[in-house]
């Protein structure tokens, strides 16, 4: 019996751990990995229920140590498929986050990196401002009292700080680009940061939009939100 509950709890969290460096290098699709959490949940809460089992009635093939060990594996393989349905019942299903929802930056550099990308370039429209909106009311245009020379070099070297790969930078256009590969599944999420004059100041607007998935789970907002603190990080040095 302890083998037993001792394998599920394995092949629980294996089915969970691996999905995302499997879909990564290219030896599952999306869909498969995704059913890896699926199941891997299932045979989380499988050997967490023939564990109880064998404590209620198999006490003595139960050692603390096994026990502790397939609940700890069993739990963690229920825990994270849980956490991310939970994430994505409390933001919208959107993927693509702008500080300026009128007029969101537009991708140059990267916009042909984006050909095959299931999620295409342009901007969605009045549905997904309103939700963003809704979800996310404190991403606005920021402003700046740094020149836009000052703020791009700060951008570029937020994005090299964050370890993202920098793919434009032009201080005429005024705009930095970048891409963000998740460590996990590998996902490309591509973001550009705006930087223009107005009178006196500079008015400084990011977006931050996935490649692929409907949902996001928030990512992109909180991309939004690192990028923000990083480049303040610089420039108050």
């Amino acid at each position: 019996m302890k083998m037993i509950v001792g394998l599920m709890s394995v092949i629980a969290i294996l089915l969970v751990a691996l999905a995302g460096p499997l879909y990564k290098f290219g030896v599952v699709e999306l869909g498969t990995a995704f059913a890896g959490f699926k199941f891997g949940l299932f045979a989380g809460i499988a050997a967490l229920v023939l564990l109880a089992i064998q404590l209620l009635f198999k006490r003595n093939t139960a050692s603390i140590g096994s026990a502790l060990a397939s609940a700890v594996l069993a739990a963690t393989a229920i825990a994270v498929p849980l956490g991310m349905m939970n994430t994505a019942k409390n933001v919208p299903p959107i993927h693509d986050i702008s500080t300026d929802l009128v007029n969101p930056p537009e991708f140059v550099a990267i916009a042909p990196l984006r050909a095959d990308a299931p999620n295409p370039l342009a901007y969605a429209g009045a549905e997904v401002a309103e939700q963003q909106r809704t979800a996310y009311p404190d991403l606005q245009t920021l402003t700046y009292a740094q020149s836009k020379s000052e703020l791009i070099k700060a951008a570029q070297q937020a994005m090299e700080n964050l370890g993202w790969e920098l793919v434009n930078t032009d201080v005429d256009e005024g705009i930095v680009e970048a891409t963000e590969t998740t460590a996990w599944f590998g996902f490309k999420d591509d973001v550009i940061i705006r930087v223009t004059d107005n009178d006196s100041e500079r008015l400084v607007d990011v977006r931050s939009k996935s490649r692929i998935g409907q949902s996001d789970l928030g990512k992109n907002a909180a991309r939004i939100h690192t990028l923000v603190d990083e480049l303040d990080n610089v420039l108050n040095k």
